[in-house]
């Protein structure tokens, strides 16, 4: 057995693999919840952990609030593991907002992405995080992605989280291995979950318990035997999978951005249609389409 630990201070002691699940469109565009719910369902069927509903594939940015609280109940409705429900938003007062209805509806955790637009300081940093675990009595992940956000969140800074009650750990897309080392390092009570589906497994040799899989929302039996390879202590045959999954991650990633988990998903024999990315992000046009299903059939993936 290899050992994969979460933090002391996560309650949830959250391990393994933990889909960013869709948000599913209907053909006028509206949020279609029987679908969304469909799709987290599909992946705990696949073995997943958890799900992380309204992240970055969630298509968080791109909803108002009232679809997402709509999301979070039609998911926490229909799986029987951890839900950990994004909240974040740009400013501390609808972060709250969100984590509150969150926690209200069932959500067992938040993940409150770092405020992006306008920049942060230290103190900023740990002033909103501080009030959004104040205003819940379930675990606060901070979502850690500053190429999307702007924000860096500096190594003292994490230090200074770490000390938030309620604060529980932190889903790093930052690809930066040297941050996250060292923040495993200075702060062993928290979970990390690795963001990436490129460092699955050096996220796990370093010290995370789990990852936050993009692939996973398309192919969860392939990322979860990756980690019972890696937990079991196969180290060759985790490593295998993990070639598979650069290579999946890869033709995902041959057209507009993000739109290879929902066209993959549609290229599935599944019977849920999770529909197109809403505007301004695009759909593969359908020479790319055509690639990505022979990239999968070629890796007996369909």
């Amino acid at each position: 057995m290899t050992q994969v630990t979460p933090g002391e201070a996560d309650p949830l002691g959250l391990t393994g693999i933990i889909p960013p699940t869709v948000t599913a469109f209907d053909s006028d565009g509206a949020v279609d919840e029987t679908a969304t719910a469909a799709h987290a369902e599909f992946v705990v069927d696949g073995g997943a952990n958890g799900v992380f509903p309204l992240g970055t594939n969630g298509e968080f940015a791109l909803l108002s609030g009232p679809e997402r609280k709509r999301v979070v109940e039609a998911v926490t409705d229909a799986v029987d593991v951890p839900v950990i429900a994004g909240v974040g938003a740009e400013s501390t007062r609808q972060t709250v907002e969100h984590a509150e209805h969150a926690e209200s509806v069932g959500a067992d955790g938040v993940v409150a992405v770092t405020p992006y637009y306008y920049p942060l300081d230290e103190q900023a940093a740990v002033d909103h995080y501080r009030a959004v675990a104040q205003a819940v009595d379930v675990p606060v992940y901070v979502y850690h992605i500053p190429g999307r956000t702007g924000n860096t969140l500096s190594p003292s800074t994490v230090d200074r989280l770490a000390t938030i009650d309620g604060l529980a750990g932190i889903k790093d897309s930052s690809k930066d291995v040297p941050w996250l080392a060292q923040a495993i390092d200075r702060n062993p009570e928290l979970t990390f979950l690795a963001g990436s589906d490129s460092l699955l497994f050096a996220g796990l040799q370093i010290g995370c318990s789990g990852a936050v899989s993009a692939v996973s929302n398309a192919f969860p039996e392939l990322v979860v035997d990756f980690y019972d390879a890696y937990e079991s202590g196969d180290i060759d045959r985790a490593r295998e999978v993990q070639s598979t999954i650069y290579e999946v991650r890869s033709a995902l990633k041959e057209g507009p951005y993000m739109a290879g988990v929902k066209t993959a998903l549609s290229l599935r024999d599944v019977d849920f249609d999770v529909g197109d990315l809403r505007s301004p992000l695009r759909t593969m046009n359908p020479e790319q389409r055509d690639a990505l299903e022979s990239t999968l059939e070629s890796l007996d993936l369909l």
